[in-house]
């Protein structure tokens, strides 16, 4: 890292991730609070080089999202609809096919599926989906169902969620996805998502998960009313529960995106904001092993410049992603492998195919 800074307490951070000593709450605080925003960014460039050298990861998969009824409130959400509702949908197994063959090319190692909590339909209805997919195209890793649609199910079936999760797994559950997160503290859940998980059932969905054998994603969704501190007390609970089981593969920042296209710059995130999140979160999560620029809500240009200040990983194809959509992202819904390293490598470094468990498929 470049000494060029002079701030005595970027030095003594500095010196403190060079000798494997975790930062603290007050640590990121003052990364968050330092106009030297560039020293942060090589701090934690130099953190991801040593974990991950000039790769960046993405994979070819595949956003499936088999229902949009959901029994939930959330305050940023713009994808849920009441059932009856105009637009409500929920896919039987004919149009769960459909829609994946229509968009099915060979080379999408993975699915993606989340959706609304819909409570019209019974728990075998997300198992089958899983069953379904898995009939039908073996050979792709079947990421499903977040942290809080998992508390969702056990409310539903009346099991407990290892017991849904057993369930999942034998249907053929790979991994979990990262949403349902948001901001792990109870004062934002209350006030943005208080029909979902709270603060330790999605905790404890993702820590069952480890226990039985699963590997599994952890994201946080930024830029609404919580603090800087909130931010930090996220990150926090994450690295405690990867002390305990080493269960996470990534952590993912998610933008807020507006409730409308329309509602204007000024509720979206800054890019200032954006970098430095992404360049804090490489710095407290000393124990995850990459950390995702998510391209659907910062756009192309910001994710490359994420691969400076920490990221190593920018997602992958997408091919139809409804929910950031829904509720204002202005990037396209999806991207192609082309473009994917085009942009890997214009920021200088080497793209790497990866599957789901970060196995290497192939390096352009």
């Amino acid at each position: 890292m470049s000494t060029l800074t002079l701030d005595k307490r970027i030095q003594d951070i500095a010196n403190k991730v060079r000798s494997g000593e975790r930062l603290t709450i007050e640590d990121g605080l003052y990364l968050y609070d330092t106009p030297d925003l560039l020293s942060v960014a090589q701090l934690a460039n130099e953190v991801n080089q040593k974990k991950n050298g000039n790769n960046v990861y993405f994979i070819e998969n595949m956003y499936i999202n088999p229902t949009n009824v959901c029994e939930a409130s959330c305050s940023f959400c713009g994808f849920k609809r009441k059932p009856g509702e105009e637009g409500a949908y929920t896919m039987d197994e004919e149009a769960l096919l459909k829609y994946v063959s229509d968009r099915w090319n060979d080379n999408i190692r993975e699915f993606h599926i989340v959706g609304g909590h819909n409570h019209e339909v019974p728990f075998d209805y997300y198992l089958n989906t899983i069953r379904t997919l898995k009939k039908h195209y073996p050979q792709a890793t079947i990421k499903a169902y977040t942290g809080a649609e998992i508390e969702f199910f056990s409310r539903i079936a009346g099991i407990s969620m290892k017991e849904v999760l057993e369930e999942l797994i034998k249907a053929g559950l790979d991994t979990l996805p990262g949403g349902g997160a948001e901001i792990l503290t109870e004062r934002y859940r209350e006030k943005m998502s208080p029909d979902k998980a709270s603060t330790d059932q999605w905790l404890e969905a993702h820590e069952i998960a480890h226990g039985l054998g699963l590997k599994t994603h952890a994201t946080m969704l930024y830029g609404s009313i919580e603090s800087f501190e909130e931010r930090l007390i996220h990150m926090d609970r994450l690295r405690q529960l990867q002390d305990r089981t080493n269960g996470y593969m990534v952590f993912i920042p998610l933008a807020m995106q507006p409730r409308s296209i329309n509602a204007g710059l000024k509720r979206r995130t800054s890019a200032f904001d954006d970098m430095r999140t992404v360049a804090i979160s490489r710095l407290m999560l000393d124990n995850f092993d990459h950390i995702k620029a998510y391209w659907i809500n910062i756009g192309v240009q910001l994710t490359q410049m994420a691969l400076t200040f920490g990221s190593d990983d920018i997602h992958g194809t997408l091919i139809e992603e409804r929910i950031s959509h829904s509720v204002g992202a202005l990037t396209s819904a999806g991207i192609t492998r082309d473009e994917l390293i085009h942009l890997i490598k214009t920021a200088g470094r080497t793209p790497v195919e990866r599957d789901t468990f970060y196995n290497i498929i192939k390096e352009y």
